[in-house]
């Protein structure tokens, strides 16, 4: 007679891999449910990351509703509008309409919120691979020679769009963008001219623009394309640096990064495995912000991870919540790239400036503006449609 051999229980009911806003989040929900849950950093916090830093209003209240303190850096109440830096205008808001921070100081921020609902975060810990079989998902850990493992029921991936968990699900990009970014020390000039304000330009190539976030004692100074025209982007970013007078400030940090937008179609999980953020290909496709939906994504993923109930329930509210927002950003870049003037015009007017400024708020839906007929058809006369971009490497 066979024995039976005993099903070993996993050690924890959720692992987290990446412990950015999107991974802490998700920590911090499953964590504030009960779960048991470890989150596995490659790095160290705080650490820098490469990150323009606008928090939308959505991201911002579901900050300030989880954390002891949002390290804001600055509130923008004005925005400057700039065609290739022609046509420069300012609208200002009485309200604000983002809030700026640093990405060291927020993700930590996050980190400790996720440790005091009761996650154990482990820093250090790189995360080489990953199998699952019908009872939880076995995590390794360390170099190639060898490691330890984690096991877990459900593990949630937030490793980034290059990371392990999204080859482990299988992401397929559609939209891949090179953004270039500097970090400098603001004089006491430049922190007068720019407090409260932000620089939009719309860039020189198709789909492309640039930004000015003042953040206190520094300026964070960057522009995004499409990925395959890296030396088009280095020559615009410096041009801008050069155009604002800002080309003799220290440089404090000098980097680039990759986003990497979904297809509509992409899975979100592969059994016992969910992405979210940045691994999963969410953000808004014409902005590139991600940082609303690495939030979003992640609280449902932690939810839902620690119910122990149907995990198919997370594909279904990101295609319910998020997806409609995508396809939107999507048709509105194909709009932006072919007649860059006409968006530049748009935001001078009425109209275009409330719906600006509602997507700034977070509340403002760009699928509900796009279900308008009129708008439908404004952007039929434009070539709203999506421009094209090179696949995914691997």
């Amino acid at each position: 007679m066979s024995k039976l051999v005993p099903v070993l229980e996993p050690e924890w009911d959720v692992a987290v891999i990446g412990a950015g806003p999107a991974g802490l989040a998700a920590a911090y929900a499953a964590a504030s449910r009960g779960a048991r849950v470890v989150v596995l950093e490659r790095a160290e916090h705080p650490r820098y990351k490469t990150c323009g830093g606008g928090l939308l209003g959505s991201s911002l209240r579901l900050s300030a509703e989880h954390l002891e303190t949002v390290p804001v850096r600055d509130t923008i109440t004005s925005l400057t509008f700039t065609l290739d830096g022609r046509r420069e205008f300012t609208r200002t808001s009485a309200e604000p309409l983002l809030s700026l921070v640093r990405r060291d100081d927020f993700d930590h921020a996050w980190c400790r919120a996720a440790e005091k609902a009761g996650a154990t975060v482990r820093q250090n810990s790189r995360v080489r691979a990953l199998t699952q079989d019908e009872h939880g998902v076995t995590i390794m850990i360390g170099g190639e020679a060898g490691g330890e493992t984690v096991t877990a029921r459900v593990a949630i991936g937030a490793d980034g769009s290059a990371g392990v968990t999204s080859r482990h699900v299988g992401v397929v990009f559609e939209q891949q963008d090179l953004g270039l970014e500097v970090e400098l020390a603001a004089t006491p000039e430049d922190r007068e001219r720019w407090r409260g304000r932000v620089l939009l330009d719309w860039g020189p190539f198709p789909g492309s623009y640039g930004w000015v976030f003042p953040k206190d004692d520094e300026l964070t100074v960057g522009v995004i394309m499409e990925k395959g025209r890296g030396a088009d982007t280095k020559r615009y970013l410096h041009d801008f640096v050069e155009r604002l007078g800002l080309s003799g400030r220290t440089v404090l940090r000098d980097s680039g990064h990759l986003t990497r937008c979904r297809t509509a179609t992409s899975p979100l999980r592969d059994g016992r495995v969910l992405v979210v953020g940045d691994a999963a290909g969410l953000l808004e496709p014409w902005t590139r912000e991600g940082l609303s939906y690495a939030l979003r994504s992640g609280m449902w993923a932690g939810e839902i991870a620690a119910k122990n109930q149907d995990l198919s329930a997370y594909d279904r509210i990101v295609a319910d919540q998020l997806q409609p927002e995508m396809v939107a950003g999507r048709r509105l870049l194909g709009a932006f790239a072919r007649h860059p003037s006409i968006v530049h015009t748009a935001m001078s007017s009425t109209l275009g400036w409330r719906a600006f400024t509602g997507f700034c708020r977070g509340d403002f839906s760009m699928a509900g503006a796009l279900g308008r007929p009129t708008v439908r058809a404004a952007l039929r006369l434009l070539g709203g449609r999506p421009v094209r971009v090179q696949p995914a490497a691997g």
